[in-house]
C-alpha cells in the first residue's frame, strides 16, 4: 500500500533555491522539503567562489547586466538578466538577515568583494572560499527553526503526478511519487504547488566538479510530464578541477584567478595570453577550451594553476579551504602550483520557466540550476548561479503565495504498483550502464564536438535507454536506478540539442561549424505529448 502525504507546497531539492523558497512561504503554508541524500550533499554546499551582486558605489546594475550579456554569447534574455541583477542587493540583504557570515574587508567597514572571470568590477561577495557552505548552513538552521517546514532526507522523487485541471483544458501538477530509502517503498506526496529545485545534470559526464546527486532528476521528470526544456547543449566545464588520483570532484575556485593566480604549462610557461587578452580572467568557456587545447597539443594529463607568488598569509586568509584540501594530497599551494583539469560544472539550460519560475505544467515551478530562465545564455558568468537561486526562489514564492488559497488539492493518486517487480540480483548492470553513459558523453559530447561524435552518442544513448527501460520495468526501484534513468534522459536531451545547433557559440564548440551564426536562437525541445497544452512563448519573462 502506498503511503500518502499532503502539504500545501512540495519542494523537491534542498539546496539554496529550495530552502530559500521554503522560508519565504513557511509563514503562509505547510511546506515539505525533500532531500535525496543528506542536506549537505548537494551542489550548494560545495560552492566556493561567491555571489555576484551590485554592492559597491563604483559598480552599477548596467555594468553587471552588460558583463552577463557579453559572457552569454548573445543568447541571454536581456529582461531576465536585468530582472535578476536588479534584485541582487535585496537577495544579499536577505541572506545576511538569515545569518550568512560573509567575509568583511579588514581595511574598510564593509564586505570584501572579489573579482572573477567576465566581471568588469569587484562584485563577488563571499564567505572566505566556502560561500555555499556558509549560505546553506544558515538556511538549514532557519528552516529547522520553523514549525511549518518538514525536512525529509533520503527521499528521491520518481515522477510527477499530473491531472486535468477542472477550470481549464490544461494539465496541472498535483504531487509526486517519491522513493524512501528508509523503508524501501514508494510514497505519494500531494500538494497544491510543486517546486523542482533539484540542481543540474553534470554527473552525466565522467569528470565533474559536482557531487554524485547532480543527475538531472528535475529536468527528466519535467520532460516526462510534458514540459519544454531549453539550451541543454550548453554545459559549462569549469577550467580548474584538482587533478589527483585520490581527489574526487574538488573544484579549485575561480577566485584564485581573480586574485592573481596564473595558469601554466608543465614547463612553467603561461599561455592564456595566446587565447584571450583577458588572460586568466577570460570567461570560463574560453579558459576551459584553452586548457583542453594545450593538454591535447602536449599530450599532458593536466596543467597547473599557480598562486605561490602571492604572500603565504594572503593565501591562507583568502583560500583556507583550497589550501587545506590540497595539503591532504601533499600539495602546498603557498609554495607550488596546483595540478588542474577542466570538469563538467554547470547546466546552463533546463526546464523552460517564466519570471516566476512557472513551468509549462500548471502549479509546477522550477528554480535554480534545474531551470532555464534565460539568465545564462550560452555561458554562465561566474557567481551568477547562487544569485539566480535566491532571486527566483523569492519570485516563485510570491507567485505561489498569491495563488495558494485558490488552488484545490488534486484527486488521490493511484497507488504505486510494485506487485509485478522483483528484487534484482544483477545490480552490476546499473553500474556498467552508468559508467558507459558518462564515458561516451565525455568522449563524444564534451568541450569540443563534431557531427560524427554526436552521431555516435545518439546511437549509444538509444541502445542504453532501451536497456534501462527494460531493467526499470522488471525490478524494484532503487536510488541508483532512478538516477541512471534520469541521466540517460538528460543525456539524450543534451545530444539532441547539440545536434540542432549548427554553429559554435559559448559553451557549444563544433569543429564542423566553427563560426557563430548572425542570429542567436535558443534551442527549445518540446515533448511529443505536449501538443494539447497551452504554452507561453520562450523568452516571455
Amino acid at each position: 500500500m502506498t503511503t500518502q502525504h499532503q502539504y500545501d507546497v512540495l519542494v523537491i531539492g534542498s539546496g539554496a533555491a529550495g530552502l530559500s523558497l521554503a522560508l519565504h512561504l513557511a509563514d503562509q503554508a505547510k511546506v515539505a522539503v525533500l532531500s535525496k541524500g543528506q542536506l549537505h550533499e548537494g551542489s550548494t554546499w560545495f560552492a566556493q567562489g561567491g555571489i555576484a551582486a551590485v554592492l559597491d558605489d563604483q559598480d552599477s546594475i548596467d555594468a553587471h547586466v552588460t558583463d552577463t550579456l557579453a559572457a552569454g554569447g548573445g543568447l541571454c534574455h536581456p529582461d531576465a538578466v536585468r530582472f535578476t541583477v536588479e534584485r541582487s542587493k535585496a537577495a544579499i540583504d536577505w541572506l545576511i538577515h538569515q545569518g550568512v557570515d560573509f567575509t568583511k574587508d579588514p581595511s574598510a567597514d564593509n564586505y570584501h568583494l572579489t573579482q572573477e572571470g567576465g566581471h568588469s568590477h569587484r562584485r563577488i561577495i563571499h564567505s572566505a572560499d566556502a560561500t555555499g557552505r556558509a549560505v546553506l548552513s544558515s538556511l538549514i538552521e532557519r528552516v529547522r527553526e520553523h514549525g511549518n517546514i518538514t525536512l525529509l532526507e533520503k527521499f528521491i522523487a520518481l515522477d510527477l503526478i499530473s491531472q486535468p485541471d477542472p477550470s481549464s483544458r490544461k494539465l496541472r501538477c498535483t504531487g509526486a511519487y517519491v522513493y524512501n530509502h528508509g523503508d524501501d517503498h514508494v510514497h505519494a506526496f500531494h500538494a497544491k504547488a510543486v517546486v523542482l529545485a533539484t540542481g543540474g545534470a553534470s554527473k552525466v559526464y565522467l569528470y565533474t566538479s559536482n557531487p554524485d546527486g547532480a543527475s538531472g532528476d528535475g529536468i527528466a521528470m519535467a520532460w516526462r510530464a510534458g514540459c519544454r526544456v531549453g539550451n541543454m547543449e550548453f554545459n559549462q566545464f569549469h577550467p580548474t578541477c584538482l587533478f589527483h588520483p585520490k581527489a574526487k570532484s574538488f573544484l579549485i575556485t575561480e577566485a584564485l584567478r581573480g586574485e592573481g593566480a596564473h595558469l601554466k604549462l608543465p614547463n612553467g610557461q603561461r599561455f592564456m595570453h595566446l587565447f584571450d587578452q583577458r588572460e586568466e580572467l577570460a570567461p570560463r568557456d574560453i579558459v576551459a577550451r584553452a586548457i583542453d587545447h594545450e593538454m591535447k597539443r602536449l599530450g599532458a594529463d593536466c596543467l597547473y594553476l599557480d598562486i605561490s607568488h602571492k604572500p603565504a598569509a594572503f593565501i591562507s586568509e583568502h583560500f583556507p579551504t583550497v589550501k587545506a584540501r590540497c595539503l591532504e594530497f601533499g600539495i602546498d599551494i603557498t609554495k607550488e602550483p596546483i595540478p588542474v583539469v577542466p570538469a563538467a560544472h554547470y547546466t546552463c539550460g533546463g526546464i523552460v520557466v517564466d519570471a516566476n519560475g512557472q513551468t509549462d505544467l500548471m502549479n509546477l515551478y522550477a528554480i535554480g540550476e534545474t531551470s532555464f530562465t534565460g539568465l545564462h545564455g550560452a555561458n554562465r558568468m561566474a557567481s551568477n548561479s547562487l544569485l539566480e537561486c535566491i532571486v527566483y526562489a523569492q519570485s516563485a514564492a510570491m507567485d505561489i503565495e498569491a495563488k495558494l488559497t485558490t488552488i484545490p488539492f488534486g484527486n488521490p493518486a493511484p497507488a504505486w504498483d510494485e506487485s509485478r517487480v522483483t528484487d534484482s540480483d544483477e545490480d552490476v548492470v546499473i553500474s556498467h550502464n552508468w559508467d558507459e553513459l558518462r564515458r561516451f558523453m565525455w568522449d563524444y559530447v564534451g568541450i569540443v564536438r563534431t557531427q560524427k561524435r554526436l552521431e555516435r552518442a545518439t546511437h549509444r544513448i538509444k541502445l542504453l535507454k532501451r536497456e534501462i527501460a527494460d531493467y526499470y520495468s522488471n525490478y524494484k526501484v532503487r536510488g541508483d536506478l532512478i538516477e541512471l534513468r534520469n541521466l540517460a534522459m538528460v543525456a539524450e536531451l543534451i545530444i539532441r540539442s547539440a545536434m540542432e545547433r549548427k554553429e559554435s557559440r559559448g559553451l557549444h564548440f563544433s569543429l564542423d561549424h566553427p563560426e557563430t551564426a548572425h542570429i542567436a536562437r535558443d534551442t527549445i525541445l518540446v515533448p511529443t505529448n505536449f501538443a494539447a497544452q497551452d504554452i507561453f512563448v520562450s523568452g516571455d519573462q
